[in-house]
């Protein structure tokens, strides 16, 4: 079983008890979040693809920890104009964790009707 989850302007392809890096989320350690943005859903047997998203499902995950990505260092230089200007940028990120991605009773009653 996975999904395709829009977190914070990004498509990541989810999986339960897997942990991913995303964009740094404004919640508490140790705290659930739930994401109900899915744009697809597979539970193995069908998939669902969203317009644009799948109704009924949500994807629940526990931030781990924040922490910041490696350095990215952005060099800039002019030859013969002694123009160098060197800039370095890490970016924020969270590792959360999918506990549970969910189908509710009205996704699960639509599957049985089909």
């Amino acid at each position: 079983m996975y999904a395709v989850v829009d977190i914070a302007g990004q498509q990541f392809k989810v999986e339960e008890n897997a942990t991913y890096y995303v964009p740094k989320l404004n919640t508490e350690v140790n705290k659930s979040v739930t994401f109900d943005n899915i744009l697809l859903f597979s539970d193995g047997k069908s998939t669902s693809i969203g317009t644009p998203s799948v109704k009924g499902i949500k994807v629940k995950a526990k931030v781990l920890e924040h922490l910041k990505d490696d350095k990215v260092i952005v060099f800039k230089k002019k030859r013969r104009k002694s123009y160098r200007v060197k800039n370095g940028h890490r970016q924020q990120l969270s590792r959360i964790e999918i506990t549970n991605i969910s189908a509710s009773k009205s996704k699960a009653a639509e599957k049985e009707n089909e």
